[in-house]
């Protein structure tokens, strides 16, 4: 069994292209996955899995668009 790795928040810029404020909004409206709080800390961070997720959910959004 192994660990899945977690992204903190510079990786997750790094990964989504978006600004920490972009998805600051996103968590607040939905539009963006809610991090998980990384033990008894104000450390957080967002499962590999849910990212790539996300990231892919975005594409086919964009390949679904009609331009």
């Amino acid at each position: 069994m192994s660990i899945e790795p977690i992204y903190r928040l510079p990786k997750v810029i790094e990964l989504t292209g978006m600004t920490k404020s972009s998805i600051n909004i996103g968590i607040k409206n939905g539009g963006f996955p809610k991090p998980i709080k990384l033990g008894n800390t104000r450390c957080n961070g967002w499962p590999e899995s849910v990212i790539a997720k996300w990231n892919q959910e975005m594409k086919e959004r964009i390949n679904d668009w009609v331009w």
